[in-house]
């Protein structure tokens, strides 16, 4: 397995597949680079280089006890990002991914990256507070914690057949499959990792990183994503960010890039290819 040691001894698992131009993809909690599935095979075929890691606590790399938290995700992405000695990288970040590489951009800088991308995203900030009235309340992440301590396997196998895919909405085409993936990725990483994770995804503000973010920003969120609501998350980031770019798909869910993988790569790939999308734009 490829696996970097970060400066306190963490092992971080990664994939790095191919020649070409680097993108990199961050997953969301509690999963794994294994979430990129289909977007690390669909550019992999088109020759880029294509490369996910699984968060400290998650999936293959250690389940740690401490540092289970965004400036320390930002760290060790920078150490990895060093020692694969890449350039010129075009981040994609998927809900607490997304809030990764803008942290990632605004702690570390932008030098080594062209462009970025986040799906689905937490950032601005998903706490209810005076300063962000439209955000959602403790009690709904209270309540995250409390299903998580009594039963993290069911927890999870609820996240993934409901709101996560959209599974729950009348007529969805469920796939039991992809339920079963999500579950998996989530039970391989560790439940101290994941607990602390809830607090970082729901209170770390990213307002600042997203002003700091000076190269072209792809913002694309699904109007029907039941976990991170687009009012409170992509709406204002688009607007924080000075070079952002809003893309908004009509109906689909959270894990939109796994049951729209013909849309989500397409667009991915004409950002990639473009020198910048020139306005803000909304997909039927």
């Amino acid at each position: 397995m490829n696996t970097l040691v970060t400066k306190d001894g963490t092992e971080i698992f990664f994939k790095d597949w191919g020649q070409g131009p680097p993108i990199m993809f961050h997953h969301g909690w509690p999963l794994s680079a294994d979430d990129w599935d289909a977007q690390m095979m669909f550019f992999l075929e088109r020759g880029f280089r294509v490369i996910a890691h699984d968060r400290r606590g998650h999936g293959r790399s250690t389940q740690t006890v401490t540092g289970n938290e965004m400036d320390t995700y930002a760290d060790d992405l920078a150490e990895l990002i060093t020692a694969l000695g890449l350039k010129d990288v075009v981040h994609v970040g998927h809900s607490t991914g997304g809030g990764e590489v803008v942290r990632f951009l605004a702690r570390h800088g932008t030098s080594r990256a062209s462009k970025a991308v986040i799906i689905g995203a937490i950032p601005p900030v998903m706490l209810q507070s005076a300063a962000n009235p439209g955000g959602l309340p403790m009690s709904v992440f209270d309540g995250f914690r409390s299903a998580f301590l009594a039963n993290r396997a069911q927890f999870y196998h609820d996240i993934a057949a409901g709101p996560f895919y959209g599974f729950n909405r009348a007529g969805a085409d469920v796939s039991p499959a992809l339920i079963d993936n999500w579950w998996r990725q989530g039970m391989m990483g560790g439940a101290k990792a994941h607990y602390d994770c809830i607090s970082v995804f729901s209170e770390t503000d990213f307002t600042d990183d997203l002003r700091k973010a000076d190269i072209p920003l792809l913002v694309m969120h699904g109007d029907d994503d039941q976990i991170v609501p687009i009012a409170n998350s992509a709406l204002l980031s688009s607007k924080l960010a000075p070079r952002a770019t809003l893309k908004v798909y009509s109906g689909l869910p959270h894990g939109m890039a796994t049951t729209h993988p013909q849309i989500v790569n397409q667009d991915l790939l004409a950002f990639i290819r473009s020198e910048r999308m020139t306005a803000d734009e909304t997909a039927a």
